[in-house]
């Protein structure tokens, strides 16, 4: 997210000595991507982040591979995922591919005898039920129903939750994740047509530094397996820091939707890419007004990208039978539209109420033994006349 951000106390210069009130000097370190021709931070730390103590224990979090097959559609029922006390065990791959894995999770406690990065991935975390707090090595975020989080892969975190009723949808992307660029200009603003603006981007607020020694468990995720690596100082010792690779939040009910006079495509839901896959949002809108507008989605074939739809709230006017939680997966290589009568029961209508997260991904999704567990087999016969 190009948006320059400071936090804390910083020297004026990069790479010059800054000294603690005793003379000592605060540790500086560089957090970035690509390279060193990403997006970046700077961040200025009371004691070495790098003072590793003991690698303990790790185990696979890779997901397993059902075959049942991938050319029908499917239908997956959420909420059928049971929830689990641990945010990392709750934590169930349902869909994946080489560039993303797309996850469901009902955790029931906030983390407090661990903290967690993941090398591999930038995440998303989708805020579908619950609230809480966001802590991280670079700030703390509070969310809540409706929340889009965004966690660029190495960021240390925990997560605080404030009631054991939670409901997450998470995509792990191997590619970082951003705003799209046909909202952007040259120097990363976002334009006027955009369905967002800065505004709506929340950033980091409270800075919370310890400057403890000690043991601090961070499980740290790499290749899919969980490593639990003790570090001799409490990782959120960070005094300060400046640049623009940090967690932020972006509420979906701060989307504007574009609209027309007739049905526009899914491109003007986007709201994240990456150079493997999109994130849109589909909110509450008025619905096309051409005066022989059918405001339900035509008929269309995915040639190049499998379609996931989340479904949050609301009435989802394309299909029958879906509610909050399901997930419908439409792969490439086969047509689809709305379901029988959609269509017809869309014409006259004036808005619709739906809420959803949509991935499309230029990769075909792999099912997993999760996923299998909660589908419905048939959907891809509803259809049928």
């Amino acid at each position: 997210m190009p948006i320059y951000h400071k936090l804390g106390n910083i020297p004026h210069k990069r790479h010059i000595q800054f000294r603690k009130p005793n003379g000592d000097l605060y540790y500086e370190q560089l957090f970035g991507t690509v390279g060193f021709e990403g997006m970046s931070t700077n961040s200025y730390h009371e004691h070495r982040p790098t003072q590793v103590k003991e690698i303990r224990n790790s185990y696979s979090v890779a997901p397993k591979i059902s075959k049942v097959n991938n050319i029908h559609s499917y239908r997956l029922k959420g909420f059928e995922v049971a929830p689990e006390d641990d945010f990392l065990e709750s934590r169930k791959i349902v869909l994946t591919n080489s560039d993303c894995h797309i996850a469901l999770a009902a955790p029931r406690k906030s983390t407090t005898d661990y903290f967690y990065k993941n090398t591999d991935s930038d995440e998303m975390l989708f805020i579908h039920k619950g609230s809480g707090k966001l802590r991280t090595i670079y700030g703390n975020l509070d969310f809540s129903y409706g929340d889009y989080l965004i966690i660029p892969r190495g960021i240390i975190y925990k997560i605080d939750f404030d009631t054991e009723d939670n409901r997450l949808f998470i995509v792990e992307s191997k590619d970082p994740i951003y705003t799209p660029k046909q909202y952007r200009n040259w120097f990363g603003q976002l334009l006027e047509h955009s369905p967002f603006c800065e505004r709506d981007i929340r950033r980091p607020e409270e800075l919370e530094t310890y400057n403890e020694k000690g043991d601090f468990v961070i499980k740290v995720k790499k290749k899919d397996e969980i490593f639990d690596i003790v570090y001799a100082t409490h990782p959120f010792d960070v005094i300060g820091y400046d640049g623009f690779n940090y967690p932020y939040a972006f509420s979906i009910h701060n989307f504007e939707p574009i609209t027309g006079r007739v049905h526009q495509p899914p491109p003007v839901h986007q709201t994240f890419e990456t150079k493997s896959f999109v994130i849109c949002s589909f909110v509450p809108r008025l619905y096309d007004y051409h005066p022989l507008s059918i405001p339900a989605p035509y008929n269309h074939s995915n040639i190049d990208s499998d379609e996931v739809l989340y479904y949050v709230d609301g009435d989802f006017m394309s299909r029958n039978d879906v509610k909050p939680g399901h997930i419908s997966l439409h792969p490439a290589g086969i047509p689809h539209g709305p379901h029988p009568g959609a269509a017809e029961r869309s014409i006259g209508k004036k808005e619709t109420q739906e809420l959803a997260v949509m991935i499309d991904t230029f990769k075909p999704l792999m099912i997993t033994e999760t996923a299998a567990a909660i589908a419905d087999n048939s959907y891809y016969l509803s259809w049928l006349e």
